[in-house]
């Protein structure tokens, strides 16, 4: 298997008044379906979330314990994974206008290197990415270690490319304002 991918969707959303992100819906649809229809090419997708019909076959896994942050959800979706892939991919589940071109574009900014993630429109790394799965296991911390742990601490060894946004896919949405302005 060369590409499997984790949809980061277990958040407390407290700017959303703690809403269930991965339920929200933009334009007809939950946030969790534009997620996984960005993920087209995976051969294998893991959401880290509650369980929730999905028009995709997909495999749920929630970290232990629950809101461990970004890194523990990554990290709990790739040991959930049936195969090993070559290529990790990670997208937050708020974040809509990513597209399976999105990806494409990712895996070949990372070729020749441990990665790649899109980044917002002010430059800022956002959680859309490839990862080599070789390299991200190389840099894996212990489990005490991986609750609360940022992903900018986790990945700072790895050389990464950033991919600038095209349009509006380097946005996320964080509360109802960003819902709306979006």
């Amino acid at each position: 298997m060369t590409f499997a991918a984790i949809v980061l969707a277990g958040g407390r959303a407290e700017r959303l008044d703690g809403a269930d992100k991965a339920s929200v819906e933009y334009h007809g649809r939950t946030l969790l379906e534009h997620a996984i229809e960005a993920l087209a090419d995976a051969d294998e997708v893991v959401v880290v979330g509650e369980p929730v019909p999905t028009t995709r076959a997909v495999t749920f896994t929630r970290e232990s314990p629950r809101y461990g942050g970004p890194v523990a959800a990554l990290l709990t979706g790739r040991d959930a994974l049936l195969r090993t892939p070559r290529r990790l991919g990670v997208l937050a589940v708020d974040m809509p206008a990513v597209s399976p071109w999105t990806f494409r574009r990712l895996q070949q900014a990372a070729a020749g290197r441990d990665g790649a993630f899109l980044t917002d429109p002010d430059g800022r790394r956002q959680l859309a990415g490839v990862l080599d799965a070789d390299r991200l296991d190389a840099v894996r911390p212990d489990l005490e270690a991986q609750h609360g742990m940022s992903m900018r601490e986790l990945l700072e060894d790895l050389d990464l490319a950033l991919v600038a946004p095209v349009g509006d896919e380097g946005h996320d949405i964080d509360s109802w304002a960003d819902l709306r302005d979006l």
